[in-house]
């Protein structure tokens, strides 16, 4: 049989401290296994192996302690069951977590793959949420410490500390969980641990307030006299608008080869669904505008991404969120002033327009087409946002 016992190591920290680890012996022959914590001998309760309350994070530590010397056991027993002699290095060996088990470190591999795949503006925003999880953690841990309680305390901390919003902090969150779903799909985490999901935590994003332009709001941006730089924003707003809301992303993708026989072909580079629209006379003589710079080298319309290297996700999604940045600056600053337009108006009110102005006055199902949802649940979900007709009837029936 094994002999498990948790201890502080003999070798002392330049800080004073000693490592903490379970120590197993087996045959008299012993091997360690760090938990990855370092304690100073007055916290440490050695006859009870336990740290002492006198320490802040007693509590977290001394269940950290109980889960792996538990875990050991189950380990020792189940060797002890398949074979007659086991060393202790094999006992440790099947106890020690596999490389890459921690959080921190599985958190550093999410972010890697997502550069590596090109999918910039997820690793821009999630590093982000990867700081904040690590700066409140301290110290990395394993995926069995990252439970419920500990998530809703992170959540409390970054509206509390950092002053986020609810939609913000479950943003984080959502990057916890992929690190965790990755952690179990690369077999490091066991699934029972996983804290997401019916009766734990729940990712439900609060309603969002979805505002759009009206009719005469986008006549007004229309008809406004602007100066190159102002125009240039303007027209990319309107191809946005004019398309059902395209995303600004595939706007600033388009090419003069998509158009073809009086229609658009593209691609949206979201869910890369596929479909075609017919091209308005706005939509011409809009293009009619770029014409002077169309080139045999490059095939796009737009100005914008010619420089970005159109072969790399990672650069050309670098470049596409740089422009945007500066698109919807002047779009509040300059168009919005000219237009006399209260509302903020960016990129993505476009689409928010598209669906304030089309109201209910198109079925849903085409809805679901122009927008490209996958499901049309998305549609409706989205839509509800805009129809307002049944509502504003019921309450004037009250008030009338």
């Amino acid at each position: 049989m094994s002999a498990i016992k948790v201890v502080l190591r003999k070798k002392e920290n330049k800080d004073g401290s000693f490592p903490l680890a379970i120590r197993i012996t087996r045959d008299r022959r012993t091997s360690f296994i760090h938990l990855g914590y370092n304690l100073h001998e007055k916290h440490w309760d050695a006859p009870g192996q336990k740290v002492k309350k006198s320490h802040p994070n007693s509590v977290r530590m001394n269940n950290l302690i109980a889960a792996k010397v538990a875990e050991a056991n189950e380990k020792a027993l189940e060797l002890d069951a398949a074979k007659k002699h086991v060393s202790a290095k094999a006992v440790t060996q099947k106890i020690k977590p596999k490389a890459g088990d921690t959080v921190f470190s599985q958190a550093d591999l999410y972010i890697e793959r997502l550069k590596a795949d090109g999918k910039y503006n997820r690793w821009n925003s999630e590093k982000s949420n990867v700081k904040h999880l690590k700066e409140f953690l301290k110290h990395d841990i394993g995926f069995s410490d990252l439970s419920v309680s500990l998530l809703e305390r992170f959540k409390a901390h970054l509206i509390a500390k950092h002053k986020v919003s609810e939609r913000t902090a479950i943003n984080k969150l959502v990057t916890v969980r992929c690190i965790f779903s990755q952690a179990i799909k690369e077999g490091v985490c066991d699934s029972k641990y996983y804290p997401f999901g019916k009766g734990k935590i729940k990712i439900k994003f609060p309603d969002s307030k979805k505002v759009g332009l009206t009719v005469d709001e986008v006549k007004a941006i229309e008809n406004a006299t602007l100066n190159d730089e102002a125009n240039h924003a303007r027209n990319l707003w309107l191809i946005s608008y004019y398309f059902a809301g395209m995303r600004v992303s595939d706007v600033l993708r388009l090419k003069w080869s998509d158009f073809q026989d009086g229609r658009l072909y593209y691609t949206m580079g979201k869910n890369r669904k596929g479909d075609s629209l017919k091209v308005s006379d706005k939509v011409m003589s809009i293009l009619k505008q770029y014409e002077h710079i169309k080139s045999e080298d490059i095939d796009l319309i737009f100005p914008d991404i010619r420089y970005a290297d159109l072969e790399s996700k990672f650069d050309t999604e670098m470049k596409i969120k740089s422009r945007i940045n500066v698109i919807d600056r002047i779009l509040r600053t300059e168009v919005a002033t000219t237009a006399k337009i209260a509302k903020p108006l960016t990129m993505h009110i476009a689409r928010h327009t598209f669906g304030n102005i089309s109201g209910d006055r198109i079925p849903i199902q085409m809805l679901q087409k122009l927008y490209r949802h996958t499901d049309i649940k998305t549609t409706i979900g989205y839509q509800a946002n805009f129809i307002h007709k049944d509502v504003d009837e019921a309450l004037a029936a009250v008030l009338g």
